[in-house]
């Protein structure tokens, strides 16, 4: 279950990014995870919550956008996306291609409350 590690590595992203103080007010992190990431989302989602219990994260929750698997044949220029991550173009048979997306693991965005900011 590597996804532990990789919560626990999500967190440090967090408390690198976001000062001390303002920990609390994070809400979500987003991540962008392909298809082939080679990582169990509702795994890592269980292993973030569990880590952050009784933290000053403990609000927070992660958001995951699921990128899908796709490849470019680098013969006859075609896109084509599928669920079982062959690189065989299915247009021409052509095995010259290349992953566009689909093994992604980003923390794309830490969002905050805005408990700080002064009213108008």
């Amino acid at each position: 279950m590597h996804e532990l590690s990789i919560a626990q590595n999500i967190i440090e992203i967090v408390h690198q990014s976001v000062p001390a103080d303002e920990l609390p007010d994070v809400r979500a992190v987003k991540l962008r995870i392909g298809a082939f990431a080679g990582v169990v989302p509702e795994s890592l989602e269980f292993c973030f919550s569990a880590l952050v219990a009784e933290t000053a994260l403990s609000n927070a929750r992660i958001q995951v956008e699921h990128i899908p698997f796709i490849i470019q044949c680098n013969t006859c220029r075609q896109s084509f996306s599928n669920e079982h991550g062959f690189v065989i173009c299915p247009n021409c048979g052509g095995v010259d291609t290349k992953i566009l997306s689909g093994t992604e693991l980003q923390v794309d965005e830490i969002e905050l409350d805005d408990v700080h900011a002064e009213a108008p």
